[in-house]
């Protein structure tokens, strides 16, 4: 799972950077404001690739999705893109959970196998 998550923030990362470039054309926002949201958010999805398998790791991960999409209020096509990085994200955790599933069941039939071959 931590791959899959991994790679969908990497990828929020810089989806946030150029974000708050178009952010920049707003003469309503200040340079302050939208690179210490920006910032903030980068930081996060930087710090959530080595805390996604860790308890509410996966629930942070959601909140950041909800922010992407909210961020849509201020850049319209955000809106689009937080809503397809969400079901990147379901599918990273929902396939990834599933993988590890399969590895550690590869893996216990693997030492079974050792194990019987052994004696």
């Amino acid at each position: 799972m931590r791959t899959l998550c991994a790679s969908t923030l990497i990828g929020e990362f810089f989806v946030i950077a150029f974000a708050g470039l178009v952010a920049m054309k707003d003469p309503d926002l200040t340079m302050t404001t939208i690179w210490t949201v920006s910032g903030i958010a980068m930081f996060l999805c930087v710090v959530l690739c080595g805390l996604v398998t860790r308890p509410g790791g996966v629930q942070i991960g959601w909140a950041l999705q909800i922010g992407l999409i909210a961020s849509g209020f201020f850049i319209p096509t955000m809106f689009f893109m937080g809503a397809m990085f969400a079901a990147l994200w379901w599918a990273s955790v929902h396939f990834g959970r599933k993988i590890d599933e399969a590895k550690a069941r590869f893996a216990a039939q693997a030492s079974t196998e050792a194990g019987a071959g052994a004696s």
